[in-house]
Order: C-alpha cells, then structure tokens, then sequence
C-alpha cells in the first residue's frame, strides 16, 4: 500500500487535538499515535518524549514505545548517571539547536557511533532515528523522537508526517504535564488527599467534613537546644533525615503526613468503620514503631559529630477530626483540627515531659481492646480531666495488638 501523507497527518492530528487528551499520560498518547503511525503504513517501530518535570526527586520523563509490545515511562533523577546520558544524547543537540537531529543507521553506520543511543539502536537493527524539537507555550522546548527498522530507514514523506504532528503533539502533552505538575506540587506541599480536593475545587475557606481517623504527632527532643547551636545548613540536614524518616514510615503504613509544624510531624490514619479503625490504629503503632528504627539507623550511620544523634516522641490519638479548608482568603491550608487533634498534641508534649518514645490515648487503647501498659493519668494543658496514657511495647509481635496481657492467650490460640 503506497503512503498517503496527507490523509495520515489528517487522521493523527485530528485524534491529537481531540480524543487524545482523554488519555491519563503522556505514556498513553506516545503509544496509541505511534500504533495509528503504524496502521498508515508510516514505519515507526520505536516513539518517544522527553519532558522536563517540575519534582523534588525526578528531573525528566520519557514516554517510551516499541512496536516488540513494550511500552515503559522512564524517570530521570538528578544524578551524575542521568547527567552523562543527556550531555551525550541527540536530545541535547536538540535543545542546543532547536533544530531536528536525523541519524541515517544504516546508509551511515559511522554516524551512529556519534550517540550512545543510536549505536544501541544499530545492534538492535533500527536503520534510522530522528529526533525534533517539541515547542512548547511557555517558550521550553521538549524533544520527541522516531526510529524505525524498515530496510532504507524513513523516506521524506515519513519525516513530513512527524513534521506535521508535532505542534498537536507538543499541545496534548503540554496539558497532561501541566495537570501531572500541579498534582506533584500539591502532593509534595500540602499531601495527596488534600491535593485532589485542591483540584476538584473544593477550596472554598471554611468548607470540610467531620472524617475519623487516628492522629499521630511526632516531635524532635531538644530541637530548640539544637537550633541554637548548629548552623543553618546542619539544621537543615537534620531535619530532612528526620522527616524523611517519619514520612516514609507512615506512608509505608498507609498513613498521611499532612503537615510538618517547625520539629513536629503531623500524620493521620483516616477509617470510617469499627473494624477499619482498628486496622488504622495497627498502622499508626506499625509507623511508630517504623520510625523508631529508621532513626535509630540514622543514628547508627551518622558519621558528623556536628549533626548529633536523633531522639523523638511520638503520641497517638483517635477520633473524630474537621477536616477541611482554613485561612484567609488568599491563603488557605488543608488541615486537620478539633479536641482530638487538640489532645494529640498535648499527649507529645506529654511523652516530651516523661521521656517516653510513644504514648498513646485512652481512645486508641480502646480501639485496640487492649488497656494494658497504662502509665499514668496527667493533667495537660486545655483540658478538665486527667488524661490517662498508655506506653505500647512495640518490641512485640504485631499480631497480637501490643497487648502485653493479650499476647500469651493469643500466641497461643495462633498456633
């Protein structure tokens, strides 16, 4: 069948500005218009886009198809590794230029030793590569990029093809990076749950619901001490251990850090029902107990005698919490308040005070059918009652609910 550019371009570029966006990624679209590519006899047999990222960890994505099936998103971090494939790549020229950069494999094998890229394309039997400048509205230019197996590699009318799908091309996944930018803005800043009401609109001052869940705060010993003495950098290093500590822990336990309050952590588990709220209680002590041990391994690696060895407190509370919209009216914050949240601070406060590394609330007690370990009732600041606090043995097996009084029955009843 003899290629008819026009009608392909036509048909690609009206799927690109309209069904195109209905896809999740750019991963999606790279695909599906490589395949369309295909069905009009263009020989693609590998597509691609390379795109900047706005991430704390990954600096580019590439969307990447081949016509074997496979179809993979590669994130590059910021390493030295990562630097040398770009300082060495086509898509450098491409950005230095602003000007497509073609390979001809196979009637010029010598050029393919120019890029890494193009000479592992060779010893797969691609016979042509080209790269093109993608533009995008902001004036930044991202690449997109071709290859092909077909004997005499791409022909003129091929390249007018990729030509004309560019700017279509370039504007779909213009969108697609936009909406992934602000969902890693807003999940890196103020947490996922509350980064898709942000885009969905709920951020309207004062708007919420009453959600349950299990509040956890967690606070460095002796940060104001420390603050003092250490430089700014030191501090800074310090406390981005320490978080990624606490935030990896409860992320692993399917918790959410919502907010971090000078050297306090905030998380919560959320439930709705009875036996959830005693799964959300387990995953809170679980990301206690997680952190302890990540910081203790901080502590038993670190190797600067200027940055000291971390200790913290961590209190456990449940109930039920206003979660929602608060601020002024330029600037609002998804937060968590109420008595519950109120006296989950007080009870970090407290362990601060006894020295102890997790103490927990009546409520979480009871949501764990499990009252044993009571330390004490303490007064705190704000409230009438005594508070009664409970120290979990997290040394136990999970199984059992840190129940100390529990765990000889039901050790035995588990086996």
């Amino acid at each position: 069948m003899v290629l008819e550019a026009p009608i392909v371009t036509a048909d690609v570029v009206q799927w690109l500005y309209s069904d195109a966006s209905q896809l999740d990624g750019t991963l999606e679209i790279v695909s599906e218009m490589a395949e369309r590519l295909r069905a009009g006899n263009v020989p693609v047999d590998r597509a691609s886009t390379g795109i900047w990222v706005v991430h704390p960890n990954v600096r580019a994505e590439q969307s990447l198809w081949a016509s074997d099936g496979t179809s993979e998103l590669r994130l590059y971090t910021s390493d030295n590794s990562s630097d040398e494939d770009y300082t060495n790549s086509p898509i450098k020229r491409v950005h230095e230029t602003l000007k497509p950069v073609r390979v001809k494999i196979e009637r010029s094998p010598e050029a393919a030793d120019e890029f890494p890229i193009t000479v592992d394309l060779r010893e797969e039997g691609y016979t042509d590569y080209v790269s093109l400048p993608m533009p995008f509205s902001d004036g930044s230019v991202k690449v997109a990029s071709f290859a092909t197996k077909a004997p005499g590699g791409f022909s003129g009318s091929h390249l007018s093809v990729f030509e004309s799908l560019i700017r279509p091309l370039a504007l779909v996944c213009e969108l697609k990076t936009l909406r992934r930018t602000a969902e890693t803005v807003l999940d890196t800043y103020v947490g996922p749950r509350a980064g898709s009401r942000v885009l969905d609109g709920t951020t309207r001052r004062g708007e919420g619901e009453w959600i349950k869940a299990v509040v956890s705060f967690a606070d460095i010993r002796g940060f104001t001490r420390l603050s003092n003495t250490l430089p700014a950098d030191k501090i800074v290093l310090f406390l981005n251990k320490y978080f990624g500590a606490m935030t990896a822990a409860v992320e692993a336990h399917g918790g959410e850090v919502l907010k971090f309050i000078g050297d306090e952590v905030m998380a919560i588990f959320p439930y709705e029902t009875q036996e959830e709220a005693r799964e959300a209680a387990m995953r809170a002590l679980l990301a206690a107990r997680d952190t302890l041990k990540r910081i203790e391994a901080i502590n038993t690696s670190n190797t600067c005698h200027a940055t000291p060895d971390m200790s913290v407190g961590i209190a456990l509370h449940a109930g039920d919490v206003f979660y929602g919209n608060v601020g002024s009216e330029t600037r609002l914050d998804f937060t968590v308040v109420g008595p519950v949240v109120n006296l989950a601070a007080r009870i970090a406060e407290l362990a601060k005070d006894l020295e102890r590394q997790v103490l927990v609330s009546d409520a979480l007690s009871e949501i764990m059918g499990c009252r044993s370990g009571l330390y004490g009732r303490y007064q705190v600041k704000g409230f009438d009652d005594p508070v009664a606090v409970y120290s979990p043995d997290l040394t136990g097996d999970p199984r059992f609910g840190y129940c100390p009084d529990k765990t000889a029955d039901l050790a035995l009843e588990a086996n």
